[in-house]
């Protein structure tokens, strides 16, 4: 092979958006339908960026294409994009825009998000500290069969935080987080079986 074609076949190969092309054949069709304004392809075109699959991963394209999905209430993308600012990545942390991405995904029925808003308001990260919130989006994700939430919210009921203080409540949460496999759950549980509620 001669000089020039075998440099010209190596500037193609290091060009980012060949590779692109070469390793996930979406990626244009994502591409296409996402700049047209296609919330499914906004999100599907950030989840591909965030997983590296078959790009290279690149967690500012991820918050770019999940902050276009989130803007037209692509639940998912809602959640994702507050993952992000919570966790930084891609994006400058910041607890109160992750707040606010979860939030918008928790009023839609998304359990996690709920779950994570609830430790947030617990925390007071991003938002001043408010324990009868957290026990609102804990309720809601912990009906929802979320165990952590309800461990958390026994926890809370046990000590009075956000809600009048009830053991027997308390007592209930435990058991179903311990139904749902949190061993956590079940000591908490014989804990106060075992002080008679």
């Amino acid at each position: 092979m001669p000089l020039k074609l075998l440099k010209r076949k190596l500037k193609t190969l290091k060009n980012p958006a060949y590779n692109e092309q070469r390793l996930n054949p979406n990626i244009n069709s994502y591409r296409k339908a996402a700049n047209q304004g296609d919330a499914e392809a906004q999100f599907n075109l950030g989840l591909t960026y965030k997983e590296g699959q078959e790009v290279q991963q690149d967690n500012k394209m991820a918050a770019k294409w999940y902050q276009k999905a989130a803007e037209q209430g692509h639940i998912t993308a809602q959640f994702n994009l507050g993952l992000l600012y919570q966790d930084r990545k891609g994006v400058e942390q910041d607890f109160a825009s992750a707040v606010k991405w979860y939030q918008k995904a928790a009023e839609q029925g998304h359990i996690t998000a709920q779950f994570n808003l609830g430790l947030l308001y617990q925390d007071g990260k991003g938002v001043e500290q408010d324990f009868a919130s957290a026990v609102k989006w804990y309720q809601k994700a912990a009906e929802q069969d979320h165990i952590t939430a309800q461990f958390n919210l026994g926890l809370l009921y046990q000590d009075g935080k956000g809600i009048r203080q009830n053991k027997t409540n308390a007592k209930e949460w435990y058991g179903r987080a311990c139904d749902g496999g949190l061993q956590l759950g079940c000591d908490s549980y014989r804990e106060l079986n075992e002080q008679g509620y």
